[in-house]
C-alpha cells in the first residue's frame, strides 16, 4: 500500500544553515513566526538571499512578493531575533541542535514530505534521524495482544540495525520504544511539544532513556507545551521519517490510523498487524489490510520494505518470566540439542510452569519444535544476547 512518489521540497538557500550567527538568529526568528512555513521561507530566502535580509525588508517589498500577505509582512518585520538567540543559547547548554533543510543534519527523507518543517530541534543521537528507519505505532488503550506484537516487533527490528519511530505516547508508542532500547538499538521519539516538556508526565523515565540512548526530535520550539493540533502535526513526522509504518492496533479514528494517512499521503509504505475481528483495537488495522496495506505475519514482512535481513543471532528478551529465560537460554545451548527432558528432569520450575512458558516462547516466535522432542532458536544463533 503505497507507492514510489515523492515530494521535492523547494531549496531553502544556505542562510538557512545554523552555525550560532546573528545569520542563524535571524533565520531561527523567521522560522518561528507565526504563518511563515516551508513556502513563504523559500519565497523570502529567494528574494531577499538570507533571513536577515527579509527581516529588514519593507512592508511594501514583502507585500510585492507572491504569498506573503499583509499580516504576514508585518509579522515577518515584528521577527525578534533576540529571542531566537537566547533560544539557540539555551539549547546549546543543553545538549540540543537546531537545524534547517538546507543544513546536513536535517533528515532527507522528510525534505521530500509536502510541508517539510522549516526548522527542527533535537536532542540526542541525529545520526538515527539519516538511517532508513520503521514507524511503528498504536493504540493508547491496547491489549496484551497488542503490547506483546509491539513489542516483539520493535526489539526485533532494532536489533536488525533499523531504528524505531514513534510518537513518545502512552500506550504502545512506549513500548515501541523502550522495546527498541532494551534490545540494544536506536529509536527517535517524535514529540507533539517542545524539548525539555515531557508528556505524558508518566513517560519521564522513558523520556530520559530515549535521549541519552536515542534521540528526540521535535518542530516545536523548547518549552512549548502540548496543545489539540500539535499531535497530527506531530503524527506527518514519524511516517516522514520513516521508509515504512507499521500499525499494530488501532481503533477506528485513533492518531496511529492518521500516522497512516500520513504514510500513504506521503508516498511511504503502511503495514498493519492484523487481529481478532471482534477486538475495537484491531478494526483500524483490519480494515487498513482490507483496503491493502500489507499484512504484518513476522518481523521479516517489515524488514523486507528496509531492504534489511534479520540478523542471524537471537537476543534474549528482557520481558521474559524466569521459567520462559531458562528456557530460552537451554535452547540456546547447542551441547544440549534443544531438548527439554533433562531440563523438566532438573525440577527447577514446575512442569507446568516450563510447559506454559515453551508455550509462550513458541507463540512470540522465539523457539520452534523439531524432530526429537527438541526445540531450537527460530532464528539459528551461536550466541545469546541480554
Amino acid at each position: 500500500m503505497g507507492s514510489d512518489r515523492r515530494h521535492a521540497a523547494p531549496p531553502l538557500g544556505r542562510a538557512a544553515s545554523l552555525t550560532g550567527s546573528g545569520r542563524d538568529a535571524a533565520y531561527v526568528a523567521l522560522a518561528l513566526t507565526p504563518g511563515i512555513g516551508r513556502a513563504r521561507m523559500a519565497t523570502l530566502l529567494a528574494a531577499f538571499g538570507s533571513a536577515g535580509a527579509a527581516r529588514l525588508a519593507g512592508q511594501r517589498e514583502l507585500e510585492a512578493l507572491p504569498g506573503i500577505s499583509r499580516a504576514a509582512a508585518t509579522a515577518i518585520r515584528a521577527a525578534s531575533p533576540d529571542r531566537a538567540t537566547r533560544l539557540l543559547s539555551e539549547l546549546r547548554e543543553t545538549g540540543g541542535t537546531a537545524f534547517g533543510p538546507a543544513d546536513r543534519e536535517y533528515p532527507a527523507r522528510l525534505r521530500e514530505i509536502p510541508e517539510a518543517p522549516t526548522l527542527l530541534f533535537a536532542r540526542g543521537d541525529p545520526a538515527l534521524l539519516h538511517k532508513p528507519a520503521v514507524a511503528v505505532v498504536g493504540s493508547r488503550d491496547h491489549t496484551a495482544y497488542g503490547e506483546r506484537v509491539a513489542r516483539d516487533l520493535a526489539a526485533r527490528v532494532a536489533a536488525a540495525g533499523v531504528p524505531v519511530v514513534s510518537g513518545m505516547a502512552r500506550g504502545l508508542d512506549g513500548v515501541a520504544h523502550a522495546a527498541a532500547l532494551d534490545a540494544g538499538g536506536g529509536t527517535i521519539g517524535v514529540l507533539g511539544n517542545g524539548l525539555g516538556v515531557v508528556y505524558p508526565a508518566a513517560n519521564r523515565a522513558l523520556y530520559e532513556r530515549v535521549e541519552q540512548q536515542g534521540c528526540l526530535l521535535t518542530e516545536f520550539p523548547p518549552g512549548e507545551r502540548p496543545h489539540a493540533g500539535s499531535f497530527p502535526r506531530r503524527n506527518r513526522l514519524i511516517s516522514g521519517l520513516a521508509v515504512a509504518t507499521v500499525v499494530v492496533e488501532a481503533r477506528v479514528g485513533s492518531g496511529a490510523l492518521i500516522t497512516a494517512d500520513c504514510a500513504l499521503r506521503q508516498g511511504r509504505e503502511v503495514l498493519a498487524v492484523p487481529g481478532p475481528i471482534t477486538s475495537p483495537t484491531s478494526a483500524g488495522p483490519n480494515r487498513l489490510v482490507a483496503l491493502g496495506a500489507k499484512p504484518v505475519l513476522d518481523v521479516r514482512d517489515v524488514l523486507e520494505e528496509v531492504g534489511v535481513a534479520e540478523p542471524p543471532g537471537v537476543r534474549i528478551p528482557r520481558d521474559l518470566t524466569p521459567a520462559e529465560r531458562c528456557v530460552m537460554e537451554h535452547v540456546l545451548d547447542g551441547s544440549r540439542e534443544g531438548k527439554l527432558d533433562d531440563l523438566l528432569a532438573e525440577g527447577l520450575f514446575p512442569s507446568h510452569e516450563l510447559l506454559a512458558a515453551i508455550t509462550s516462547l513458541e507463540i512470540r516466535g522465539l523457539i520452534v519444535p523439531v524432530a526429537g522432542r527438541g526445540y531450537r532458536p527460530a532464528v539459528q544463533s551461536s550466541a545469546a544476547g541480554g
